[in-house]
């Protein structure tokens, strides 16, 4: 697909998705984050200046705050009350003016809020993408690492959070602001380094073959990356498994007792009586067998008990003991079962500590990005 006409279907798309903004800019998108959901009350107020609070953003505001005055919202009788004002619809838009940013529980954040009645409060933040971002690379990687691992992170947050709009529509808002999308804390969290980061990359974004990808990140991927059909199902050809400069990194050991290993076996509907055996092949690293992924990376572990066997995937065993990867080795110890691996996280895509190493060897940003994401473009889109 021609780029200038896929960047014009993307603003078209932004501009009809987007609640309509008196401080948001047409050259950019604008991204809906839920900072919470269920709340009975919360408290607004402006860092400057005057806080407008809309029904809707076509009628003129219902309430005017000046400067210094806070706005208590809450629920009363399945009623939205505002400093004990009853709201007749199931929604509030609260913006600052121009000269102020917006405080929610005395949190600043850019763009406007909008407070939805369900089930409680759901607060919305509606924001820029690029100051999105600047509240989240801080969050997701360490605002200390070198210039090229943040603007490498700030092109992925970036494309991820732009694939990934309407992950939470039903709920009223594109992206949560916990790592389950990606961490965000608005202005609270923002740091000089990678403010400067987002900027340097500002509106560059991956593609693969004419679509924005869905750039995952993962902490570290303790030797090599993992393929996307090992982990979801599934292939996706920019999600491959590649080889890190360093292996075995970021080395774990959890232990669980063999009782409690049972316990958990038999509430995942697995019970085995005792266990006798387990058998798994030996970890190497950018070795598949089997039962492990090239990567090395657990793909089944065949567990042998009195009353019968089971298997289970490496990603099944990673959810039930909270294992930080599923790159991993299984051995007894007297009574206890102990899991040993490296890295931590899924293992898709970027390696943030894999790029922290690549760019204190010289890489820059791109040549990160297009080492995790094979067959990548990187293009400026807007």
């Amino acid at each position: 697909m021609n780029r200038y006409f896929r960047l014009c279907i993307f603003f078209f798309f932004a501009v009809i998705t987007a609640l309509p903004s008196q401080t948001s800019a047409s050259w950019q998108p604008e991204i809906t984050i839920g900072l919470s959901q269920g709340l009975s009350g919360v408290h607004l107020s402006s860092t400057s200046g005057v806080l407008y609070v809309y029904e809707d953003l076509e009628s003129k505001p219902i309430l005017e705050l000046p400067q210094g005055s806070e706005l208590n919202v809450r629920i009363l009788r399945d009623q939205i009350m505002a400093n004990g004002q009853e709201i007749k619809g199931d929604q509030l838009i609260i913006q600052p003016g121009a000269d102020g940013f917006i405080r929610v529980n005395h949190a600043p954040y850019r763009g406007y809020i909008t407070l939805l009645k369900r089930k409680g409060l759901t607060v919305v933040n509606h924001v820029l993408v690029e100051d999105y971002l600047c509240g989240v690379v801080p969050k997701e990687m360490p605002p200390s690492w070198s210039a090229e691992a943040l603007r490498a992170q700030s092109v992925a947050a970036r494309t991820f959070a732009l694939k990934n709009r309407k992950r939470h529509a039903s709920e009223g808002f594109d992206l949560c602001s916990t790592s389950h999308c990606q961490v965000y804390e608005g202005m609270s969290a923002e740091m000089w380094t990678t403010t400067e980061a987002v900027n340097r990359t500002h509106g560059e974004v991956l593609f693969y073959k004419g679509e924005v990808i869905d750039a995952l990140f993962h902490t570290d991927s303790g030797g090599m990356t993992e393929s996307s059909e090992n982990v979801w199902g599934s292939s996706v050809p920019y999600l491959c498994a590649v080889i890190e400069s360093q292996m075995q990194t970021q080395p774990w050991e959890r232990s669980v007792s063999l009782d409690a290993l049972m316990q958990k076996m038999e509430k995942s509907g697995k019970p085995l009586g005792t266990l006798k055996e387990i058998r798994l092949s030996p970890l190497s690293i950018g070795k598949g067998s089997g039962d492990r992924s090239l990567s090395g990376r657990v793909r089944s572990v065949l567990f042998i008990g009195t009353t019968g066997s089971v298997v289970l995937s490496g990603n099944d065993l990673r959810s039930i003991f909270s294992l930080p990867s599923t790159l991993f080795d299984i051995r007894f110890r007297g009574g206890e079962v102990i899991f040993s691996g490296y890295g931590s996280g899924h293992g898709l895509g970027l390696s943030q500590w894999g790029a922290k190493e690549l760019a204190e060897k010289g890489k820059n940003y791109k040549d990160i990005l297009l080492h995790y994401y094979s067959g990548v473009t990187l293009e400026k889109l807007y």
